[in-house]
């Protein structure tokens, strides 16, 4: 009788059976190149077992059509064929190719060509080459691949997604018909505006590096020189790029009541994405240069007033300089303004006018520079000292306390001078001193200490930054400081430092259009003086001394010209095949 388990069991091996003769039968046979030998290919089954009890009936299948044809013919597609009418190297799908050109191939480029990899049955077209035949001979194999994924397309019963659809092309005749399935055309320049400013603007009040600033209708207007000296009111304000910009306008001064660029409302009423513009400082310039600062920051329009005869325009924007704080996401959270307004006449047209906009990032306080890159006359001299081999240079918080000498004062005493010291300015040479008293109950090298101390002051510094934004993590570009002492060999006597001279050699760096100062040296030097042994009750006075002397070392400028473009052609090692 057998067991109850048996028949289910026996069922489904028949059923496997089944499908992998119906497999094996529509498998195509192997086609060897040159040869009149095939082979049968096998393909691997993956049957699905699905757990039945009993004396249940087995479900239906899905009731469909005959799978499409598929739209790609993977034996006739070759994606390494990219000569026509020509063989392709190692292309074993190149219908170009003869037998004689596959017998030189070192391997198939290309071992597979398949379909969707979607389905879970596909055709692949599988190329080697046998190498045991003489000559060595192409093998091409086309197959049922089987997907294992769990997911993949049993049946396609929409033939239209196996291919593109080809586009209706409006004519005389349908063009009625395609009118009432669209929603119409729009030509319509406000609506292309519009669509072009909701493309730029930002979808939260955030920015990034070189992005265009928003205001509440359009963007920041920043005014710029551009093919001219002439000002270009379009041009918008980017984040994070800092400008400084000079730009001319010609004006009619009895309309400048209507120029909305001279007015102080057309740069103070913007808003940047809902943070307003606040004015911070408002001065106001006369005809005669004076500078008047304006408590009251109410907004001013510019008045066409005559006076003696002559006509001028009050209260028209000549600096405008703005300030954005920004955070590190990139968000602004104020914006300040500065403003001079000032008069102007027929005899000051055309007007110049002055931009700058500067960003500053939130809680940080910006490290102020002597200079960016160069030197800038009359800012303290950035100084420090190694502690070290290969560390850094350590710098003071007190950027005018970093190189400093002796501070002058009506009393001439040096010991009410301790401490006091001044700091040395690029391009300002400098000399001061005052009066030392020594009693015989001070030894000499006592003394000799002592005005030491107070020549060098506290810290003397090691080594000048060459330029004003040099950084102290750049240790070996920073100038070092040549320290040397001149004194006189004299027996029996007390030398004592008298004089501290320092000597800075600079130089003009850079293009002749925009030179920047660079330091290239710096010399200390260290005079002493000889002074006989005083007698008993006896004072001495020393007369003690510091200088600094700026020294320009720049070469005459020399007009230079780029040198010649040279060709470096070189020829390919193969050229004179097979001559050579």
């Amino acid at each position: 009788m057998g067991s109850p388990g048996l028949r289910p069991l026996l069922l489904v091996l028949l059923d496997c059976w089944a499908s992998v003769s119906a497999q094996a039968a529509a498998t195509p046979p192997v086609t060897t190149e040159g040869s009149n030998s095939t082979e049968a290919a096998w393909t691997t089954l993956r049957p699905a077992f699905s757990p039945r009890p009993p004396g249940t009936p087995k479900a239906p299948g899905p009731v469909s059509g005959p799978r499409p044809t598929p739209v790609t013919d993977v034996a006739a597609l070759c994606v390494c064929d990219l000569s026509p009418a020509q063989c392709d190297v190692n292309c074993c799908c190149d219908p170009d190719c003869s037998s004689l050109d596959f017998s030189v191939f070192s391997a198939c480029s290309v071992p597979s060509v398949t379909g969707d990899s979607q389905f879970c049955s596909q055709k692949a077209a599988i190329y080697s080459l046998n190498f045991t035949a003489n000559p060595p001979q192409r093998i091409f194999k086309l197959v049922d691949q089987i997907n294992p994924s769990i997911f993949c397309i049993h049946i396609t019963n929409y033939k239209p997604a196996l291919s593109f659809i080809n586009p209706e092309v409006p004519d005389e005749n349908n063009f009625d018909k395609l009118m009432e399935t669209s929603d119409g055309f729009s030509l319509n320049s406000e609506s292309e505006i519009s669509f072009t400013t909701q493309l730029d603007t930002p979808d939260t009040a955030k920015y990034e590096y070189g992005v265009r600033l928003q205001t509440s209708d359009s963007f920041l207007r920043f005014p710029s020189p551009l093919t001219s000296s002439l000002c270009t009111d379009n041009n918008p304000a980017a984040f994070l790029v800092n400008q400084a910009v000079k730009c001319t306008r010609r004006i009619n001064l009895e309309q400048c009541e209507e120029i909305e660029a001279l007015s102080m409302a057309y740069y103070s009423s913007p808003k940047i994405l809902r943070i307003p513009i606040t004015v911070q400082s408002l001065l106001r310039e006369s005809l005669n240069k004076t500078l008047t600062r304006l408590d009251n920051t109410v907004v001013l329009n510019q008045t066409l007033t005559e006076a003696g005869g002559v006509k001028f325009c009050t209260s028209v924007a000549l600096e405008v300089k703005y300030s954005l704080t920004y955070t590190d996401e990139g968000e602004i959270t104020k914006a300040d303004l500065s403003l001079l307004l000032g008069a102007v006449s027929s005899a000051l047209l055309p007007l110049e006018q002055k931009f700058e906009i500067r960003f500053i990032q939130q809680n940080t306080k910006p490290v102020p520079l002597s200079g960016n890159p160069g030197y800038v006359v009359g800012l303290p001299l950035a100084a420090g000292f190694q502690p070290q081999k290969g560390s850094g240079i350590i710098q003071t918080t007190n950027r005018y306390g970093q190189l400093t000498i002796l501070r002058s004062t009506t009393d001439q005493d040096c010991l009410a001078l301790e401490g006091v010291r001044t700091p040395v300015l690029f391009g300002y040479d400098m000399q001061s001193g005052c009066k030392l008293r020594l009693t015989k109950a001070i030894t000499c090298p006592l003394a000799e200490q002592r005005v030491k101390s107070l020549l060098k002051g506290h810290g003397f510094p090691d080594y000048v930054a060459p330029f004003g934004n040099s950084r102290a993590q750049d240790a070996l570009a920073w100038v070092p400081v040549h320290f040397t002492t001149q004194a006189p060999h004299v027996k029996d006597s007390c030398q004592l430092p008298v004089a501290l001279v320092i000597e800075v050699k600079w130089t003009k760096y850079g293009s002749l259009l925009n030179p920047q100062a660079k330091i290239v040296n710096v010399t200390a030097n260290l005079i002493s003086s000889f002074f006989p042994e005083a007698n008993s009750g006896n004072e001495r006075t020393v007369l003690i001394s510091t200088a600094v002397t700026f020294v320009d070392v720049s070469a005459p400028a020399e007009a230079g010209f780029r040198a010649r473009p040279t060709i470096n052609a070189k020829l390919p090692f193969n050229f004179f095949f097979p001559f050579v």
